[in-house]
């Protein structure tokens, strides 16, 4: 793994084939500015142009995931344009082709909940809190959670979260289906980094072609087989499905 080096309030790490990203300014509990988000938007879009990247794994330092937004920098440059740091980084995040690992500790308030839900998998130790106060700062919310989070946890429990804007802890997640699993606090890091390591060793193509049927949108059953049997069509005269092969039958399995 190689030392974290820290540019504009986000912390890049490599392992491998995994990028990790942290919000690295925990004296403000990791709040985020512009710069962090056009920080944050660049590394995706590095990550995606680099081969040598399968996996993205985000988390935050100093025991905090994100307090959200910075107030201060959000009122002295709000979001008014297409272009601004936050709208570039969402349309980004939404577009990204490769798989993407949240670690959830501590608070995830806003967009560090919101943001959860364009990620393939989310880790969440015991003592993570979420909260998506959007209504009581006179606001909606953000990130298509309007449309996202019903489709997870329903209408009406999407509609008491946003509506009520009442934090929420770890086990909640999870049974709303947000969060993949609950770990302890100090197991957190390493079963996060264990999950992306894994992915990050499988099939390339098999692991977005995967991901990308997985986030196509509404689409009828018979459709759907079929997109599935064609990508699967391309899958079978690949160099992967060779190897995946000739590992298996050589593990003697």
């Amino acid at each position: 793994m190689s030392a974290a080096e820290n540019q504009r309030g986000i912390e890049y790490v490599r392992d491998g084939a995994v990028l990790h990203l942290r919000f690295g300014r925990p004296a403000k509990k990791n709040a985020i500015t512009g710069a962090m988000y056009t920080a944050m938007t660049a590394a995706l879009h590095a990550a995606q142009d680099d081969p040598a990247v399968q996996v993205v794994l985000i988390s935050g330092n100093g025991g905090c995931f994100t307090a959200g937004n910075d107030l201060k920098d959000f009122i002295a440059a709000p979001p008014n344009d297409a272009n601004a740091p936050v709208v570039l980084f969402l349309k980004t995040l939404v577009a990204f082709e490769k798989i993407l690992i949240a670690a959830v500790r501590g608070p995830a308030i806003g967009i560090g909940t919101t943001l959860l839900l364009h990620c393939d998998m989310v880790l969440a130790a015991e003592n993570a809190r979420f909260q998506l106060p959007f209504v009581d700062l006179a606001l909606v919310p953000e990130a298509a959670s309007t449309l996202l989070l019903p489709r997870l946890a329903g209408y009406q429990r999407a509609a008491e979260l946003l509506l009520l804007g009442e934090a929420f802890d770890a086990a909640r997640g999870y049974e709303i289906g947000l969060v993949n699993r609950v770990v302890a606090d100090s197991d957190l890091d390493a079963a996060a980094l264990d999950v992306a390591r894994r992915i990050a060793a499988k099939p390339r193509a098999a692991v977005l072609a995967t991901k990308q049927l997985l986030k196509k949108p509404g689409q009828d059953v018979q459709a759907r087989v079929m997109e599935e049997i064609e990508v699967f069509r391309v899958q079978l005269q690949s160099a992967e499905l060779r190897d995946a092969i000739a590992a298996f039958f050589q593990s003697g399995t």
